[in-house]
């Protein structure tokens, strides 16, 4: 749905996801293909400059090589690898810099910062974590006493001013917008419980041993942990901090607050270069089959869901399971509707993918008014609806509204969620709504 209504902003992220979908619609279909193409190809080469940056860094293109193969290894990057998702491009922008930092320590050119800094700032373009990038390396400038006269030069800043330069339109954009995703995203920090700081912990440790699987895990910690006796040296240094910077925020964000698995997703290509240091060759043996073999089972799942897991413990059902099936059940309930609305952003949009073309979607919520589509109160106001929602309909948004049933999402038994049908009748003009794009 960004993708449809390209700006350089949305309510809950940068925009370098919706081009990346766009980009991929326009070369292979509005379908699942196009949204996903660029996935496994940013994927496939992302993986090309973490194994150069190793042969750069280690000097050693088979430890490059390894690296790479870690980093594939884990489950997050193996399934992410065919998904579409803010950090697609964020993972892959943010292993370019790493890349184009260790050309510069092997050639020694300055130019090499230019590169980074572009790298950064698309970085910063696809997710607001890309900020640890300015951190860690300027850390790795001071921290290292062979980098500091870096410092005196303006190579390493012009790189910066190049990625705030290629961040600016975003700053720009919320400028415009009341700083919402800022204040969306930084406004994390004020849902506070040091109460539960051992479970959010906790939390934090389980999904990284899910996401990377305990052997992985161990590890990149290791690795970074080993690649910390040698701080003083660039090539060290590097990795070391691009791992370190990042684990230290989001274990001090577990202190108060609920870390999502996919957040420290930055970490991995670092701390892969740092493990593929280790002469620990079964571990790494026994840790890449494990992953391979988590990895093909969340395939397998997804694709046939052959054990009947409930959705808390099984992510592919609960984002991706029953769609198919939800939208025939409300298509069935919407014969005579004038339209088809939903007030929950993701239905709204998911309802506009997979409904027949026929149907006409509103998404109503306020967060549609930050995107560039058409106003949908003149459809709202054209005869009675059909309103998909979790909750009861808001009497302010709506002067009738008459119970139609249920329409569940649920894969092979499993119930991923449950939605309410009502057909509605609009207040005039009471809705922020947007008339949502359907795939050509």
């Amino acid at each position: 749905m960004w993708s449809q209504a390209l700006a350089p902003g949305y309510p809950d992220h940068p925009p370098m996801v919706a081009l990346w979908i766009r980009a991929g619609t326009l070369l292979a279909g509005q379908d699942a293909l196009g949204v996903r193409l660029l996935a496994p190809l940013a994927a496939a080469l992302g993986s090309v400059l973490l194994a150069r940056a190793g042969a750069d860094l280690l000097g050693s293109r088979r430890a490059g090589v390894l690296a790479a193969v870690l980093l594939n290894a884990t489950p997050l990057f193996g399934a992410g690898a065919v998904t579409m998702t803010p950090d697609t491009p964020l993972l892959f922008f943010w292993t370019a810099t790493l890349w184009a930092l260790c050309r510069l320590l092997t050639t020694g050119r300055p130019g090499w910062w230019l590169a980074a800094g572009a790298a950064a700032g698309l970085a910063l373009d696809s997710k607001y974590t890309a900020a640890l990038l300015a951190p860690s390396i300027l850390l790795w400038l001071v921290a290292v006493p062979d980098l500091r006269p870096w410092l005196r030069r303006p190579a390493p800043w012009l790189g910066g001013l190049l990625a705030l330069i290629l961040f600016a339109p975003v700053i720009a954009w919320n400028a415009g917008h009341g700083w919402v995703s800022f204040v969306r995203q930084g406004g994390r920090t004020g849902d506070w419980h040091p109460a539960r700081a051992a479970q959010f912990l906790l939390e934090l440790l389980g999904g990284q041993a899910g996401l990377a699987t305990p052997l992985l895990a161990v590890l990149f910690i290791a690795g970074t942990v080993a690649a910390w006796r040698h701080r003083r040296r660039p090539e060290w240094a590097l990795p070391a901090l691009l791992a370190t910077v990042p684990a230290v925020v989001f274990v001090q964000h577990a202190l108060g607050d609920r870390v999502q698995p996919n957040w420290p997703a930055v970490i991995y290509p670092a701390a892969a270069l740092t493990a593929a240091t280790l002469p620990w060759r079964r571990w790494m043996q026994a840790a890449v089959a494990l992953g391979a073999a988590v990895t093909a089972l969340i395939y397998l799942q997804a694709a046939a869901a052959p054990f009947p897991l409930p959705a808390r413990l099984d992510p592919t059902l609960l984002r991706l399971g029953g769609w198919p099936g939800f939208a025939r059940t409300v298509a069935a309930a919407a014969p005579g509707a004038a339209y088809v609305a939903s007030d929950q952003y993701g239905i709204a949009a998911e309802l506009a993918w997979l409904l027949p073309a026929k149907l006409k979607v509103a998404g109503v919520d306020p967060r549609w008014r930050l995107f560039a589509l058409p106003d949908a109160r003149p459809l709202l106001a054209a005869g009675r609806g059909l309103l998909v929602t979790a909750a009861p309909p808001d009497p302010a948004l709506w002067t009738a509204a008459v119970p139609l049933g249920e329409a569940l999402r649920a894969r092979g038994g499993m119930v991923a969620a449950r939605l309410r049908l009502y057909q509605v009748t609009a207040r005039d003009g009471a809705a922020v709504a947007a008339a949502l794009p359907r795939p050509q």
